[in-house]
């Protein structure tokens, strides 16, 4: 493990100096623009390349077409304009997908009969995905599952320039029940029905390698997989298929259940949080997202 293994996601909301603790993610908060800014600066500082944001919006800003995705002074867009000012150096990865941004609080758009309408998807997220780059977004990362959304990005940054933009896929994300404590932060979950219409079966490891390598032709810089602790072997799988850097995601419910088994003194946090993303290198991870990635940086003397 080293420094320059991890990425550390931030959770960014409206306001200036303002830290709104994660109740399930002890340890974790939603942060303004301004701190979240302040903690890319340091995590570069011991060695983390980058950060992955988040926005967590309110309600009024939420629409069926999430519309405010592509708000150039939108808060995304914002935050990622306070890290490049104030954290230069720092690599700077967004999120591309609309529950953050949606009434229903899916990934896609939902039809009038309920259905996650795919081909209506791609042009909003290509848009958005333009919106952030535009505000100096180094990498894209759409984590929306929808088939075809590497292409129709790709196409679209490239047509307004971005040709640099780089693209970290999210090619094998399973409809997993360890991203509870992720919805909670980012009040995205569905306001009915679920994901499993477009996300993976966590029993499917062909699917995985298959959506990884259509990502890689489509002309992704990145494939993931997510979640991370309960998937090594997929992560294996998908190393083993592609040529291209693989990343993981150490997910929010991973890091929960570790949180509360040290809170209890079931466990050391420390050594096992190590043990943890050690075993998700070991797999075959180039890349770890992970909320432990400033302090496991600083163990490590990044």
């Amino acid at each position: 493990m080293a420094p320059s293994d991890l990425l550390l996601p931030l959770f960014v909301v409206e306001g200036r100096d303002v830290e709104q603790p994660v109740t399930a993610m002890p340890g974790v908060a939603r942060m303004s623009t301004d701190r979240a800014a302040a903690c890319a600066r340091e995590a570069h500082a011991a060695g983390v390349p980058g950060v992955a944001l988040f926005p967590a919006l309110d309600d009024s800003r939420k629409d069926r077409l999430a519309t405010e995705s592509r708000n150039p002074d939108g808060l995304l867009q914002r935050a990622v304009r306070d890290i490049k000012e104030r954290a230069p150096d720092a690599l700077v990865i967004t999120d591309v997908a609309m529950d953050p941004y949606s009434s229903d609080g899916h990934d896609g758009v939902v039809t009038d009969d309920g259905r996650i309408d795919n081909d209506a998807t791609l042009p909003i997220l290509a848009d958005m995905a333009v919106s952030q780059a535009a505000a100096g977004a180094d990498m894209v990362a759409p984590s929306d599952m929808m088939d075809g959304h590497v292409a129709a990005i790709r196409s679209a940054l490239d047509a307004a320039g971005y040709t640099d933009t780089g693209i970290l896929a999210y090619s094998a994300k399973y409809a997993s029940a360890f991203y509870g404590p992720f919805r909670e932060a980012l009040d995205s979950a569905p306001r009915h029905g679920d994901k499993q219409t477009y996300q993976m079966d966590p029993g499917n490891v062909r699917e995985a390698v298959r959506e990884a390598r259509l990502d890689a032709a489509e002309g992704a810089d990145i494939v993931m997989v997510k979640p991370a602790l309960a998937y090594l072997d997929v992560i294996a799988a998908v190393r083993q298929a592609v040529e291209l850097p693989v990343a993981a995601y150490n997910v929010s419910g991973e890091y929960a259940m570790l949180k509360a088994a040290a809170a209890n003194g079931w466990i050391e946090e420390a050594p096992a949080r190590r043990e943890m993303l050690t075993a998700i290198k070991r797999a075959g991870a180039d890349v770890i997202l992970s909320y432990w990635a400033l302090e496991v940086a600083r163990e490590l003397g990044g």
